[in-house]
């Protein structure tokens, strides 16, 4: 355990979290150079303000005047009361000492830590030096990805991250993610989502009607083709759902989900990002149409036959490919895949395995 000592105070790094900025000696438990051989020569001989500045190169820290007190810049001076982690002010029994407590957070399976968010100070001053003194606190362990999330109504803690080297991963409408790699050496956090997830739902009845839709927003390439429902997928939703919801909402014809039979994958669809659309057969349960007049100008059930023909279809090879394939499907030489409901040992939790079985007999699709 690292014990760093202040006249007559001690403050443990592990235990109360918290770090003393102001210090004249610096020492460790015999059994806390283990892990750190080539420190003991530093901690012997060198003042703790000498060794955090060579050893937390990323933080900032005071040095000490011959008169014994320190002398701290104006940014790092925090009044002469003692701060907690959430910027509340505390009473203090010495006019020269102050306390920056390590942030609230705690380990991830990956050697990091995640910042609690419900803990962070309301002080941009007060953030600034706790987060130097966590980020040595946390380098001194050996961690290596640092996770802080800002809420909406922290957002002036940005700027303070940033210039203490954190970087975007991604945001949300009601906080942004930021992340710092500690260790030398390329970073191994994970990426922000690389993908958009998207559903096209075809439906017929048993008249051999295809239903179809037309968008009031739409590229001029596309201008009067009807189509059939797409729409994206939401966080935490099921592409079976996904399908069933985007038809209900666009025209009001009530589905359900029999199978996914193609996906498409495409690059630098929207901001960058690619885009996985999953191509899906549903069965209708109702035939009323009501159209959804925010997106959709027009919705009906039209004939298979001249759906194909459309000259829109007909002339895009990725639109023809994706008819033939539910046509296929529909006249069974095509087999898709359905959703099975399976529990991983790994994590104890439900998923969607999507896939398909053959039969030798009795079966309603063949494998091509």
């Amino acid at each position: 355990m690292l014990i760093i000592r202040f006249g007559r105070n001690l403050g443990l790094i592990n235990g109360a979290e918290t770090v003393w900025l102001e210090v004249a000696v610096f020492r460790f438990r015999d059994d806390a150079f283990k892990p750190f051989p080539e420190l003991k020569t530093d901690c012997e001989s060198h003042s703790a303000v000498l060794f955090l500045q060579r050893h937390c190169p990323a933080a900032s820290y005071p040095s000490t005047s011959p008169t014994g007190t320190s002398a701290v810049s104006q940014q790092d001076r925090l009044d002469s009361n003692s701060y907690g982690i959430n910027g509340t002010k505390g009473s203090s029994s010495s006019p020269f000492l102050k306390t920056v407590r390590v942030l609230d957070a705690f380990d991830d399976e990956y050697d990091g830590v995640v910042v609690n968010p419900a803990t962070l100070p309301s002080n941009p001053t007060v953030f600034s030096a706790a987060l130097r003194s966590s980020m040595c606190h946390w380098k001194i362990k050996g961690k290596k990805g640092v996770w802080l999330k800002l809420p909406l109504e922290r957002s002036d803690l940005v700027p303070v991250a940033v210039q203490e080297g954190f970087q975007y991963h991604h945001a949300e409408k009601s906080y942004v993610m930021m992340t710092y790699w500690i260790p030398d050496g390329p970073c191994l956090l994970p990426s922000n989502a690389s993908h958009h997830v998207g559903v096209g739902s075809f439906v017929i009845n048993d008249k051999d009607e295809v239903l179809v839709v037309q968008e009031k927003h739409s590229t001029p390439s596309l201008f009067g083709l009807w189509k059939i429902p797409t729409g994206f997928i939401h966080e935490s939703e099921e592409i079976y759902t996904g399908a069933v919801r985007e038809v209900k909402e666009e025209t009001g014809v009530d589905t359900e989900f029999v199978e996914v039979v193609a996906f498409r994958h495409a690059q630098n669809v929207s901001f960058e990002k690619s885009d996985l659309f999953f191509v899906c057969i549903l069965r209708p349960l109702s035939t009323e149409i009501m159209v959804d007049d925010i997106e959709i100008q027009a919705a009906k059930w039209m004939p298979l036959d001249e759906f194909v023909n459309q000259p829109l279809i007909q002339g895009d090879s990725m639109f023809k490919k994706i008819i033939e394939i539910c046509i296929a499907r529909l006249g069974k030489r095509y087999c898709g895949l359905s959703v099975h409901q399976l529990v991983s040992k790994f994590d104890g939790k439900t998923s969607s395995l999507y896939f398909n079985i053959v039969e030798d007999q009795g079966s309603d699709c063949q494998a091509n």
